[in-house]
């Protein structure tokens, strides 16, 4: 072979991305390299340190009111010029992906509990047929499971599954409990996470809506036995959070109420977090683990999806387990987590409708890891674990497969009203607002959430000022490393973004709603991953290139204000922004619920009060909800308060301020009644009562 040039080193050089790189041979004469040379060696890394304060500088150009969209791409440009040279000169990677462990699947199963797990499931499926749970098929469906699980699970190797480490554990004569600075560490960060998704849930938001009035019926129909697999009213809505909050709603006391919602909603927002953590461990290592799960628990975008109250957490509840099993079986050729993967499949397809994507991500992850060399050795075998995952899902999912069967137009109309012209016509051509919404929704990180005030706080970035820089530089070090290693995941996590975020793109119909936090929020999920290894690498970059003490130093000084920076805006975003332009947006139905149930205190009824709708108002069902009354809509319209003349005894109506007619109407009827105005804590929200007293 012969000896490289010169110019064969320059290209080498040049060519960051590969992994193999030329080096000149040291002259023979060159003196060993003594204790002072390597303490030489050990430098400030200026290049990842300016890449990060050019990416900060850069969203903050991107940032609302004062947005100057050049200089946030010349910063950005400037930032990633430097992680470039950083990569090169080893101050900036990520935590290397974790090591395959190859196996053989014996392919075993075990008929004699196949075998009644498929008749369980056919009459399960049978007995689903009228919408209902009840004991009967819920019993042969949780067997189903139960017995399908027995015939495929593989026992874990002795001293290898969690219920072995754990009957061992209690085994021991004294039980000792070690805790370590991790440890400590961890904890403190699940402190001021659960701190930020639980923190005043009474008052932000502050107000239901009438989507939120829909889910209190719903609720209110399990309180009164009707078991719905599939909720049909309001278009149609899946079954989870209506049991959830019905047993928030027993448990905690707190009634069919807008608190009931946002309690069980912040407690899925909370129970995604552990799988961020052991996801990030499995990408990375426990470090990008653990500042997924801080980074995520206190970010403003997870954290109001979470304590809105409706069902947008269980999107990315359950794709954070179905990534995270998935994964972990492809690197271990382990087919239980094959088998848990499906069960969280099946399992979030019960809980909100965006999640019905899924199943088109883990497809896509299967085909990418078979199209890369990772696969080696694993491929026939792979088609063999992707069946057990479609089995396991789809018993899980039947009872809404036989719902899907028996009504296909219901279960679907909510997701085709998007994507078609069943509500109304598009305004365009399809594919050129598909591709308008593609942009709009791959630039909501870094530029605009979309206009959606009661998910969002409207055209700002999805990410705070942090995150949004760590994101972009954690794309760019995984498309380095896919170029250096070819490694499916470095991809995979790249592209599954834009496949979570299609239930968005996908709103052809309502491009006005896309980009929606509610519908891209299950791509939340691999985005703070990849901004936990964009960190993780940086602080661990730090601390090898300079000496132990002061690369430990700046790395805690770096993190400690680089989280300082997010917590502030965090919390500036959810409690005070986003506070206030909900409660100027929300109609305060909470006062009018007050006047309702003082009334009812007073004369002993809330019968005889009616509020008179008017158009984009109150919703007239959400006062009785503060009231205690949560199945009652307290409407009369205009045309019909002649109806409430022959009603005896005292009588109540709230009308809207501006309703001059209406406050004409009620003057003729009842020209003894009193007129008041309620003074709203909320500018601009007061609203009129007219006071009948007895005739």
């Amino acid at each position: 072979m012969e000896e490289p040039s010169v110019l064969d080193y320059v290209k080498s050089k040049l060519r960051f991305w590969q992994a193999e790189k030329l080096e000149l041979p040291l002259e023979e004469n060159l003196p060993e390299p003594g204790p002072e040379t390597i303490y030489s060696s050990r430098r400030i890394p200026w290049r990842s340190l300016l890449a990060v304060v050019l990416a900060l500088a850069g969203q903050r150009s991107f940032e609302p009111p004062s947005r100057n969209w050049v200089a946030g791409i010349g910063f950005y440009l400037l930032s990633v010029v430097f992680l470039i040279l950083a990569v090169m000169r080893s101050e900036w990677g990520l935590a290397p992906i974790r090591a395959t462990e190859p196996r053989q699947d014996p392919l075993s199963v075990r008929l004699t509990a196949l075998l009644p797990a498929g008749i369980f499931a056919l009459a399960a499926f049978a007995l689903f047929g009228g919408n209902f749970f009840n004991a009967l098929n819920l019993t042969l469906w949780l067997l189903a499971i139960v017995f399908l699980f027995w015939a495929f699970w593989l026992q874990e190797s002795k001293g290898g599954s969690a219920w072995v480490r754990l009957k061992n554990f209690l085994k021991r004569e004294p039980w000792q409990i070690n805790i370590s600075r991790w440890d400590v560490l961890v904890l403190a960060a699940i402190l001021l996470v659960v701190f930020f998704r639980t923190y005043q849930l009474g008052a932000v938001p502050a107000e239901p809506f009438s989507d939120h009035a829909e889910k209190i019926l719903d609720v209110y129909d399990v309180t009164m036995g009707q078991t719905h697999i599939f909720f049909p009213r309001n278009t149609g809505r899946e079954a989870l959070q209506m049991y959830l909050t019905a047993a928030v709603a027993g448990i905690f006391g707190t009634g069919l109420s807008f608190l009931s919602l946002k309690i069980g909603t912040v407690l899925l927002g909370l129970a995604t977090l552990p799988y961020m953590y052991v996801l990030g461990k499995e990408i990375g290592n426990r470090k990008v683990g653990m500042i997924a799960l801080l980074l995520c628990g206190i970010a403003y975008w997870p954290n109001i999806i979470s304590r809105v109250g409706l069902r947008f957490p269980l999107y990315p509840l359950f794709v954070a387990p179905v990534l995270y099993y998935l994964i972990r079986g492809l690197r271990r050729s382990w087919r239980n987590d094959f088998i848990l993967a499906g069960f969280f499949l099946g399992l979030g397809l019960h809980g909100y409708s965006p999640f019905r994507i899924m199943p088109i991500l883990v497809v896509f992850a299967i085909i990418l890891y078979l199209l890369h060399r990772q696969s080696l050795g694993n491929r026939k075998q792979v088609w063999a674990w992707l069946g057990l995952l479609a089995i396991t899902s789809l018993f899980v999912f039947l009872p809404l497969l036989r719902y899907w069967m028996q009504n296909p137009e219901a279960f679907s109309y909510r997701a085709f009203s998007r994507l078609g012209s069943l509500e109304q016509p598009l305004s365009g051509i399809w594919w050129q607002i598909l591709l308008s919404n593609t942009w709009n929704a791959l630039r909501m990180f870094n530029w605009s959430d979309g206009e959606i005030w009661v998910h969002s706080v409207p055209y700002r970035p999805a990410l705070d000022l942090v995150s949004a820089g760590l994101f972009v530089l954690g794309l760019v070090l995984l498309l380095i490393r896919y170029l250096r290693e070819r490694n499916w995941l470095d991809l995979f996590l790249m592209l599954s973004i834009p496949i979570l975020m299609l239930p968005s793109i996908l709103s052809l119909a309502y491009p006005a709603e896309n980009p929606a936090l509610n519908r891209t929020a299950g791509a939340y999920v691999p985005v703070f991953i990849i901004i936990a290894l964009a960190l993780e690498g940086l602080l661990e970059g730090i601390r090898s290139v300079m000496n132990r003490n002061s690369g430990k130093y700046l790395a805690w000084a770096v993190a400690g204000l680089l989280l300082v920076i997010s917590i502030s805006q965090n919390y500036d975003l959810v409690f005070n922004q986003y506070d206030q332009q909900f409660r100027m947006g929300s109609w305060n139905s909470s006062e009018m619920g007050q006047v309702i149930k003082q009334f009812g205190l007073t004369y002993g009824s809330t019968g005889n009060t009616w509020i008179i709708p008017y158009p984009y108002w109150v919703d007239t069902r959400l006062p009785g909800v503060w009231a205690g009354i949560p199945n009652r809509d307290f409407a009369v319209w205009p045309e019909n308060l002649v109806d409430t003349l022959p009603v005896p005894g005292v009588k109540l109506f709230i009308y809207n301020v501006e309703d001059n007619k209406v406050a004409n109407i009620l003057q003729s009827y009842y020209p003894q009644g009193a007129v008041s105005r309620f003074s709203s804590k909320t500018p601009n929200h007061d609203f009129m009562i007219f006071f009948v007293p007895v005739q």
